[in-house]
């Protein structure tokens, strides 16, 4: 089990499918142009996070995407964010 610390936002983006309307096949590798912030659900978080009383599992955060860290552990993925880079709470 994964416990964050020093300020970190343990998250779960939204899986992205790409989709198009015009009937044309685009390449496996293609990715789109990414906003850059987006939708992510709070998983778990540091008990030093500056607003950990807004926050509790299962929030949905808006974070700057470019500032998310993907940390491979045991051929599973994890996402953190540190509380800087979370814009907002969806309430």
């Amino acid at each position: 089990m994964f416990k964050p610390v020093n300020r970190y936002i343990q998250i779960e983006l939204p899986e992205i499918v790409p989709q198009t309307t015009s009937g044309i096949v685009l390449p496996a590798d293609f990715k789109p142009a990414e906003e850059r912030y987006g939708l992510a659900n709070v998983i778990s978080f540091a008990k030093d996070v500056r607003f950990k009383e807004q926050l509790k599992q299962n929030s949905q955060v808006i974070v700057d995407k470019s500032m998310i860290e993907e940390i491979t552990l045991n051929k599973s993925r994890i996402n953190v964010v540190l509380d800087n880079y979370v814009v907002g709470i969806v309430k």
